[in-house]
């Protein structure tokens, strides 16, 4: 997919590289940490040929446009700009009585400097007139299992944790196996983040129907109905979900596979399109039968 990932990465880590090497003994860390993102954040590739199938006739309730953000990954500047944008559309709706929704797809933190930023947008009035619908990515089960857990410090860094607790003005472990130090950086991010934050990440939901559409983070278990699906493939699930072919009972929206452009068929549409290296926060917007989307 034309988005050329791994320059990204590149230019991404390099603009963080000062930052990264305060909290890591050796320059050896700072590469670990640098080829495990090389590893982790890439494209999806299909294994399988899936024949396109032109996407059905779907629709969200009637009288209200529903916006489904992707991943926002500490890229508060990023979600300002949307947020502008999807204000903006709905300012044109003639219909006072017409209503507007925002569901936010999960991953708000991690791998972004601004993480902190980015929950204290997402618990302000800027959707003022709105309703909102906070769903949870397993970017938020990794912090939330940290703030009771420090062991689950180490592999947290793997995937963006260092970012947060930056963010939290709280002094990352030098050392990524020390467990002493993961247990102060523990106490000081519990000591550190509003309570205000801790109830919004307590209170996020798992999954969403709306009309002809169901919003989670990941993606769904195929063959497996909604209220059958398991917690751990709702936030984690990738490939199982991506390249089988059977419809769901309602088309997916979700994030958490990063691609260069949002993506619709007749199974799903994925918006993550790789906020925090990127550039490109993205949206879909659905109203009545139409779909369309909006990017920074």
């Amino acid at each position: 997919m034309g988005f050329g990932f791994g320059s990204i990465i590149d230019a991404w880590y390099d603009a963080r590289r000062v930052v990264l090497e305060r909290y890591f003994d050796t320059r050896d860390e700072v590469a670990l940490r640098y080829h495990a993102l090389r590893d982790m954040i890439r494209t999806h590739k299909p294994t399988s040929r899936i024949e396109y199938i032109e996407p059905p006739i779907t629709r969200v309730p009637e009288g209200v446009t529903v916006y489904a953000i992707g991943d926002v990954h500490g890229r508060a500047d990023l979600l300002r700009k949307l947020t502008d944008m999807i204000l903006e559309d709905a300012s044109r709706q003639e219909d006072p009585n017409h209503r507007h929704a925002v569901v936010f797809l999960g991953d708000y933190i991690d791998r972004g400097f601004q993480s902190r930023e980015v929950i204290d947008l997402l618990v302000s009035d800027v959707f003022n007139g709105f309703e909102t619908r906070f769903l949870k990515g397993n970017h938020e089960e990794a912090l939330q299992t940290f703030l009771i857990d420090s062991s689950m410090g180490p592999k947290w860094a793997n995937f963006g944790g260092i970012e947060t607790l930056v963010s939290y003005n709280v002094q990352p472990p030098r050392s990524r196996e020390s467990l002493e130090e993961w247990e102060r950086a523990r106490q000081s991010l519990v000591q550190q983040m509003p309570d205000l934050h801790r109830d919004f990440l307590d209170n996020l939901e798992l999954c969403l129907v709306l009309g002809d559409y169901a919003f989670v983070h990941a993606g769904l278990r195929p063959g497996r109905p909604l209220e059958e699906q398991s917690e751990s493939d709702l936030l984690w699930i990738r490939d199982e979900f991506l390249n089988d072919s059977r419809p769901f009972e309602n088309i997916v929206v979700h994030g958490h596979t990063p691609i260069d452009t949002p993506h619709r068929d007749y199974r799903r549409i994925g918006v993550d399109t790789g906020a925090y290296m990127s550039g490109q926060l993205s949206a879909v917007r659905l109203c009545g039968e139409d779909v369309s989307f909006l990017s920074t």
